[in-house]
């Protein structure tokens, strides 16, 4: 259905009073079907130039940390020419009107790239054309920049502001017609910027999903069940009630599984303040009921256990989702093959927010403040849940003090307006780190195994590998035992290497606690797999792994796994045109890493080098670390990576990016693991589930290849190499091959 979109509600949103021009621009990646001189089609994301000058843009995608608050407005204002101290930015609510705003899978640039340039680029020549009217000059004669419209001929200037109201007369030009710069003649693309919102950010004015308060809002702190699937069997609430500020207790309503992303059931404490939700919860006394036949069986799920099935799975032939040649039909040589088996443990986001959100629910409408990446998702959940029409849902964006994927998920959301609903006021409902680490979506615990043999030429003729490990769509289909093909695209199925022969397998499995997207998803076990492996293949060849590498990848050359044996390969949704698996980048990127970092240098007594290399989400990074192993301790000295990301859009974000994940690949090596006993989270916060402390991180470094090639992500990217670089290093420095994480099970950090 086409959207209506007043121009009243966009006056509303960007706050812009008077006249001025506002450019209502297509859905992102959607084509405009409507009438261009009307507002009758679906929108996109809003820009608006007052008759001051000041320019305001919406932006559409969530903010959690990762800047895209910056780098979406901030490609608009190039191509429109604004002058980005001029440019002020709006966060959208969730709505369609928008196009998608799910933000995960590091898409927002690398699928939108080209729809903002447009945006920009429309709002420029209308600007343009209407200098051009008036100067009587034909608009090839002008041209924006530095928030003004040049003649190129007569050197005069007008202002945006003065342009503004004359060129809101003017009808959109078509969006496909619209000429972009060219790459060279980018202003602020490329380069850093300030950050939209950093002055609200220092000075603590802006507002998380925590932060939101409202008038007669109670705080609901929820005891839920501790193995996935239970029910509450029976709940005495009179201690909780005597709590001084508690105002009810409310039991939530049992759903059977798969939940999909909904709550499980519950008990929640509503109270006038936190620290009173929290006790009365502490003095509920509840039975819980794990009768059902899947929940009992999620009651006898022990981590440990269900491992060393996985690891006994990949061992035995499984499906192939891959073959090329037969690995089969040859008899390997002992003294040149190397068969290993790398496991992986469920993880949990930690996100230093844990989840929260507010509601407020009347007869027929609701409005929410919530920490979501997946806006539009709540708002037909919401709908759903309450049983009214979705134009009638409100959902306000608020910003995340990180996400990883966790916030993807709306089961917090829909318990916010359960709650109020119920309780007939605004409710908040706050997540504790418990909680949270509980009660989470975590990445799947894994087994990778895999077997090859070196040849005379330093490479590989077969391959074989097989994985085995809980798909997240077991979260909504109970059904589901093995990873989509979308999943095993995550650098298993999709790997670049020159090989003759070639077999990639899976294994179904059960599933036993809720698996969710976690940052860079199964290119984490898949990548330590193969980041570990081809180290081991290289000792076995006697040659560097950098050497490896590139034998490996072979000849320059642009790979599609979809005609070498994977027919299912989607490239994380990109056109091979678009995004191609290039292994001259693939290959660039680990000479700049190994360049840069001196990884080829020789080192001191108990220290060495690792390094390794992934692709995902059409971006290419290559990470080096450097450690000492004395005895049993280990000490990791610095830490490189270099990324090819297409064109850098914002550098100092990226930089930012691939920071966080080095650090976040620390924890995960070196650190964290969530264990399951009985169906129960054991951890419960950072002292028991460890993530790197200030004294753990190592210097970091980081690189950016100048590229001209079509962006790829960034958030995600960064984590899966880093973890193989790390393990690596300890074998360079002691001789130690680990292929079980996390490292501090055999080396204290």
């Amino acid at each position: 259905m086409i959207a209506k979109i007043t121009r009243r509600s966009i006056l509303k949103t960007v706050g812009l009073q008077g006249p001025g021009l506002i450019l209502m621009a297509p859905m992102l990646g959607q084509a405009d079907t409507g009438d261009k001189a009307s507002a009758d089609f679906a929108l996109g994301v809003f820009i608006s130039i007052a008759k001051t000058g000041d320019v305001t843009i919406v932006n559409h995608r969530a903010e959690m940390g990762q800047g895209i608050l910056t780098s979406v407005p901030q490609i608009i204002a190039d191509e429109l020419g604004a002058d980005w101290l001029r440019v002020s930015v709006v966060q959208a609510q969730g709505d369609a009107k928008y196009g998608n705003q799910s933000t995960g899978g590091s898409a927002s640039i690398r699928n939108h790239f080209p729809y903002l340039r447009q945006m920009g680029a429309v709002a420029r020549d209308m600007l343009e054309q209407t200098a051009a009217d008036i100067w009587q000059v034909q608009k090839k004669d002008v041209k924006a920049q530095s928030h003004q419209v040049i003649n190129l001929k007569s050197k005069k200037a007008l202002a945006f502001g003065d342009l503004a109201e004359q060129a809101a007369k003017l009808p959109v030009p078509d969006i496909e017609s619209v000429k972009l710069k060219d790459t060279a003649e980018f202003s602020l693309i490329g380069r850093d910027v300030r950050l939209a919102g950093q002055e609200d950010i220092v000075r603590g004015k802006t507002v998380y999903a925590q932060d939101v308060r409202l008038p007669n809002m109670l705080i609901a702190s929820i005891e839920r069940p501790p193995v996935v699937g239970g029910r509450v069997k029976s709940v005495n609430t009179a201690a909780a009630k005597k709590v001084a500020g508690v105002v009810d207790v409310i039991q939530l309503k049992d759903r059977s599984l798969p939940t999909n992303v909904k709550p499980v059931s519950g008990v929640a404490v509503l109270a006038t303040n936190t620290w009173a939700a929290h006790e009365g919860r502490k003095k509920l006394d509840i039975q819980w009921d794990t009768s059902d036949k899947r929940v009992a069986l999620n009651a006898k799920h022990n981590s440990a256990e269900y491992l060393a099935e996985l690891v006994s799975a990949v061992n035995t032939q499984g499906d192939k989702v891959r073959k090329e040649g037969d690995v089969y039909q040859h008899s390997y040589n002992p003294s040149k093959t190397v068969e290993a088996t790398y496991t992986v443990p469920y993880h949990h986001h930690m996100s230093m927010e844990p989840p929260a959100a507010t509601a407020v629910v009347s007869a027929d409408e609701c409005t929410v403040w919530t920490g979501t990446q997946a806006p539009q998702w709540a708002k037909g959940l919401i709908a759903e849940e309450l049983g009214i029409d979705a134009a009638k849902v409100t959902v306000n964006m608020a910003s995340m003090g990180g996400a990883f994927g966790r916030k993807g998920k709306n089961d917090f959301t829909l318990e916010a307006v359960e709650l109020a609903k119920a309780a007939g006021r605004p409710v908040k409902v706050v997540w504790t780190r418990e909680d949270d680490v509980k009660h989470g979506f975590y990445h799947s615990i894994s087994a990778n195994y895999c077997k090859a043999e070196v040849n005379a030429k330093g490479s590989a003729d077969y391959w074989l590998q097989r994985v085995a490990y809980p798909p997240i769509g077991a979260t909504f289909n109970l059904e589901a035992k093995r990873p989509s093909f979308g999943q095993l695209s995550l650098g298993f199925a999709d790997i670049p290497f020159e090989l003759e022969h070639l077999s990639c397998e899976v294994h179904d499995v059960e599933t036993h606690v809720r698996i969710g997207w976690f940052r860079s998803v199964a290119n984490i076990n898949n990548a330590f797999a193969l980041g570990c492996f081809v180290d081991e293949l290289a000792a076995k060849a006697g040659i560097s792994t950098h050497k490896m590498w590139l034998n490996l990848l072979g000849k320059d050359r642009i790979v599609d796994p979809a005609k070498e044996g994977f027919d299912e390969w989607d490239n994380y949704g990109q056109k091979t045109q678009l995004h191609a698996l290039d292994t001259r980048r693939m290959k660039a990127i680990l000479n700049r890493v190994v360049q840069e970092s001196g990884a080829d240098k020789k080192v001191k007594k108990n220290e060495g080098w690792g390094i390794s290399y992934a692709h995902s989400f059409n971006s290419y990074v290559a990470a080096a670390t450097k450690v000492r192993v004395d005895g049993d301790k280990l000490t990791v000295l610095e830490m490189h990576t270099a990324i090819d990301c297409g064109i850098a859009v914002t550098p100092d974000r990226i930089v930012s990016q691939m920071e966080g994940a080095m650090i976040m690949g620390l924890s995960t090596a070196l650190l964290s693991e969530i264990t399951v006993n009985d169906g129960v989270i054991e951890q419960n916060n950072f002292y028991d589930y460890m993530s790197t402390r200030i004294n753990q991180c190592p210097p970091l470094f980081v690189y950016i290849a100048k590229s001209q090639e079509a962006p790829g992500g960034v958030g995600e990217p960064g984590l899966p190499p880093v973890i193989p670089s790390i393990v690596n290093a300890i074998y360079h420095a002691s001789g130690r091959r680990i292929r079980d994480l996390p490292v501090n099970k055999v080396l204290t950090v």
